[in-house]
Parts: C-alpha cells; sequence; structure tokens
C-alpha cells in the first residue's frame, strides 16, 4: 500500500512539473533587492498565485549589483520590469517603446526628514537649507520641488549622505532625503517619535508628485502576450490583498528564504510592510483601485513634475499608459470571487 501511495504521490509530480512546463513563462525584474517592497510577488510565488491565473513567473531582484530593469526589457532578459518615473521617461525619450501598466504605490515614499529645531514642511523651508542627499536623483527631487512653488532652485546647499539618517541627528545638515519606509523606521527604531521628535513630509506633500514602483513592459510584449499581462496583474493584486490581512507573513517569507541572504531584520520588514500599505490603498480606502494608474494624473502632476527638471518634448500620456490592464484584473478578481 506504501508503495501504492508512493507511486501515486510521484505521478501527481510529475503531471504538476508537466503542467507547469506548459504554462506561459512570464519573467519580472525588479527594481530593487527582493526586500518586503515587493512582498506580494513573494507571496504569488509561494502560494501559487501566479500558477493560479495560468502563467509560471520568475522573479529576479534588483539593487547595486544588478542591471536595471530598464535595461532587461530592452535585452529580452525581462518581459515586465519596474522603475521610476523620469528614469521611464528618459528611456522613452532614447526610443525604447515602453508602456506603463501599473503603480504599486500611488504615492512616493521619499521625501526630506527633519528635526524639531529646524523642521522643512514646506517648500519654503528648503530655501537657505543644507540638506543631506544622496545623489543626482535627490537633488533633481529638490530642485524640480522648488521649481514648481516658484522658488530659486539653486537657494539650498548639498551635503553628500548615505543611507543612515545619523548625519541629521548630529546636524550635519538641516534636512535629509529618505524614505518613510525606510529611514523614518530607523528613527523610530532608535526610540525617536515622529511628528514630535522628527517630521517628514513625501516629495508628494511638498508639491513634486509621481507614482513609485511603476511597472512597465515592452510594447511588443503587450501586443502580442497581453492575457499574461493581465494574469499578472491578478496575481500581484491578489497577493497584496493577501498581505494586508496578515503584515507578517510577506516579511516571514523574505527574510528566512527569498531574501535570506540580504541580511533582512524581521522587525524592520514588518514595520515596513506597515508603513508601505497607506501608499497602495491611500486613505486606507477598501474600494481603492490598488495597482491601477490614471491618465489624467500622469498627464498632468507627473508631466508637471518632469518638466520642472528641465525635460521637454515629453510624450502624450495615453502613449504610454494602459490603464485598462490593471482595471481589467482588479474586475476579474472581483467577477472570481463573486
Amino acid at each position: 500500500m506504501k508503495r501504492l501511495l508512493c507511486y501515486a504521490a510521484m505521478l501527481f509530480a510529475a503531471a504538476a512539473s508537466a503542467w507547469a512546463d506548459e504554462m506561459p513563462k512570464v519573467k519580472v525584474q525588479l527594481g530593487w533587492i527582493g526586500n518586503v517592497q515587493y512582498g506580494e510577488h513573494y507571496i504569488a510565488l509561494e502560494d501559487g498565485l501566479f500558477k493560479k491565473h495560468g502563467i509560471d513567473v520568475t522573479v529576479s531582484p534588483g539593487g547595486p549589483n544588478a542591471p536595471s530593469a530598464l535595461t532587461s526589457v530592452a535585452a529580452g532578459d525581462a518581459d515586465i520590469g519596474f522603475t521610476g518615473w523620469l528614469p521611464f521617461l528618459d528611456a522613452v525619450a532614447k526610443g525604447n517603446d515602453y508602456v506603463l501598466i501599473a503603480a504599486q504605490m500611488q504615492v512616493s515614499p521619499l521625501g526630506i526628514i527633519s528635526l524639531k529645531d529646524k523642521p522643512i514642511l514646506k517648500p519654503q523651508d528648503l530655501v537657505g537649507s543644507k540638506i543631506l542627499a544622496q545623489g543626482p536623483n535627490e537633488k533633481t527631487a529638490i530642485e524640480a520641488t522648488l521649481s514648481l512653488a516658484g522658488l530659486p532652485k539653486d537657494q539650498w546647499t548639498q551635503v553628500p549622505a548615505g543611507f543612515s539618517p545619523e548625519p541629521l541627528l548630529s546636524k550635519a545638515g538641516d534636512g535629509y532625503t529618505g524614505f518613510a519606509t525606510n529611514q523614518v523606521i530607523t528613527l523610530e527604531q532608535m526610540g525617536l517619535v515622529k511628528d514630535k521628535d522628527f517630521y517628514f513630509r513625501s516629495f508628494d506633500d511638498l508639491g513634486f508628485k509621481g507614482y513609485a514602483g511603476i511597472a512597465f513592459t515592452s510594447r511588443k510584449y503587450l501586443d502580442e502576450h497581453r492575457d499574461r499581462v493581465v494574469a499578472y496583474l491578478e496575481g500581484v493584486i491578489e497577493a497584496w490583498q493577501k498581505n494586508e490581512k496578515d503584515f507578517s507573513y510577506a516579511p516571514k517569507l523574505i527574510v528566512e528564504k527569498y531574501g535570506a541572504d540580504y541580511g533582512l531584520d524581521i522587525q524592520q520588514q514588518t514595520r515596513q510592510n506597515e508603513v508601505q500599505a497607506p501608499y497602495y490603498r491611500p486613505g486606507g480606502d477598501p474600494d481603492f483601485p490598488i495597482y491601477s494608474i490614471k491618465l489624467d494624473y500622469i498627464a498632468g502632476p507627473m508631466m508637471d513634475a518632469a518638466r520642472a527638471t528641465g525635460r521637454t518634448d515629453l510624450p502624450e500620456a495615453s502613449k504610454i499608459a494602459a490603464p485598462d490592464l490593471a482595471l481589467e484584473a482588479l474586475a476579474n478578481l472581483k467577477k472570481t470571487a463573486n
């Protein structure tokens, strides 16, 4: 009997493997390392949600030692990638026929952290300040913020900084460019209280608006495999909905399995998962269409932000974005749930 059960199990495993081999394969390139920022991908992999929607997905992390998703998609090494708004526009300007398909975060968590003795709460507070900023992207965000507010964009001083907010605490600068999902948590873990000991204002709060965690593909891939793109979105959206019910699940998967090589801290990853949730679903609205994008927002505030950086000859929003894909995925999931 045991031999028969073992044989049956082997047949089932072989059949499952053959079924997976027959599924369309989709390669995804993340914009950063495989941490909880991309937790829904690892939930979808672990719980078989991609396969549930008929595709076999491979997820490759990004980071300092990996090619950018924009490069990977151009080379055919990835079908879907994650990037930022300005790099996306630059890639399109170079002739890449890319299409935005979704956005993880409706608001970017990047902003300015400041201390209580000199809070930076509005664009005017940046004028004359010394800002600890990591590089050209942060410099661009500050200059564009000032420009959008009608202020001189050169009336501040950049102080080179790394990824730790400690120089801010030692008063090496008046403000520090950091993430609500990273350095703000670091300060909290040091015992500081937000809106009492320190302040955080996102660049969105300051007027420099845009999505974060933008998913894109090539127009050729979308035209040939639209069904796979929708299936991918169904998988990650369903996984995010599962994540919202238990913020400890994705961090555990990442720290113990999918991101074990990064030496991530489970407490930090869990807190990051909690903090990033409102960026996916603004205001905690249970009916908000997560992962969705809007043409009028792209054509309006996001193009305004790009112009404020000095970029010109910008494309029409309708030619670089397909908002119907995420909405179709959401509708399919809702139909299935009912």
